[in-house]
């Protein structure tokens, strides 16, 4: 089956990881920014990692070049067109304004510049989203609150908070205040946990951030309970299959623990986390796992019934899409 004809929802998208290496060079040229490298090729090349640190420091210095409301519509509509061609119909953006606020651009900017762009894709491409605004873990629980004190006028457009970064040694009880107060808002949550981090990281995500899903979450199988209860409650998984490979999660992909998950009735989704880095867009990793893995038709549409299923949709949209799905059964 060619799963780009899939309808599905993309839950698990870093907007500034789908900074192309051509947009960073282009967007460097035009804000009179210097890049350490001397071409595409060599951006490109750099884009090798060994963990998800060594990818973070390459991804923070790629975010340097985007500066103005321009640039930041720019980088989310080349991802919404590449939604549109993968019949990726609706998608729930993360976007970490820290990386931007943290080096002088006003949180204004970077907001406008990316809910403008989806804005139009709704009328123009035909996809819809919502934004997550994440915090860095890696920074401390106090900046993560003021942050979300900037984020507050902007509450209706924003959908939920999120944690990511550097996963290790910043664990879910660092940020439970934050959270709080973000539930308090009205705002949904999810987090990071159990990509590099232990099965007690989804644990405290789950109890003490209230997530509503877990991203990444593939070390969950370290821990039965931790499944059981998962698979219980139907808590979704985002999980990133070209993004674990990139950073060393799993050696290859016939490794993935993908199947696995969803053999043990797991609600797992497919996303493409930072696909400018990592190899590929949604698309690319549902042809990515249904080689390795050996994914029947069926397997596939099941992910795509579960990426709607574990959206943020109103349950009529999700209905819709699950009756369009239906055709492929």
């Amino acid at each position: 089956m060619r799963s780009h004809s899939l309808p599905k929802a993309e839950l698990h998208i870093h907007i500034e990881g789908s900074l192309e290496p051509e947009m960073m060079v282009a967007l460097a040229q035009r804000n009179g920014i210097t890049l350490p490298y001397a071409s595409v090729e060599a951006v490109r090349a750099a884009y090798q990692f060994k963990d998800l640190q060594s990818f973070l420091d390459l991804y923070y210095a790629g975010a340097q070049v985007l500066q103005t409301e321009q640039d930041f519509y720019d980088l989310t509509w080349a991802y919404l067109q590449k939604c549109a061609d993968q019949q990726v119909r609706h998608t729930e953006i993360f976007f970490d304004p820290q990386t931007h606020c943290d080096r002088g651009i006003p949180f204004e900017v970077v907001h406008s510049g990316i809910t403008q762009a989806l804005k139009d894709a709704r009328v123009q491409l035909g996809v819809s989203s919502g934004l997550i605004l994440c915090f860095l873990r890696h920074l401390s629980a106090e900046a993560a609150m003021a942050t979300l004190e900037q984020a507050l006028p902007y509450r209706d457009s924003i959908l939920a908070v999120g944690l990511d970064s550097s996963e290790l040694g910043h664990p879910p009880s660092k940020f439970q205040a934050v959270f709080d107060r973000a539930r308090a808002e009205g705002l949904l949550t999810v987090a990071h946990a159990g990509e590099e981090g232990p099965p007690e990281y989804i644990w405290q995500a789950i109890r003490l951030l209230k997530a509503s899903r877990i991203d990444h979450g593939v070390r969950c199988v370290e821990d039965p309970a931790l499944v059981e209860y998962l698979v219980e409650h139907q808590i979704p998984l985002t999980v990133c299959p070209l993004s674990n490979i990139k950073l060393c999660v799993f050696d290859e992909m016939a490794q993935h623990n993908l199947k696995k998950l969803m053999d043990l009735g797991l609600c797992v989704t497919v996303n493409s986390d930072d696909p400018a880095y990592f190899g590929g867009y949604l698309a690319e990793n549902f042809d990515a796992v249904e080689s390795a893995l050996g994914l029947t038709p069926a397997q596939l549409v099941q992910l795509a019934k579960n990426s709607f299923k574990a959206s943020f949709l109103p349950p009529a949209e999700q209905q819709s899409y699950l009756q369009e799905l239906a055709i492929y059964s």
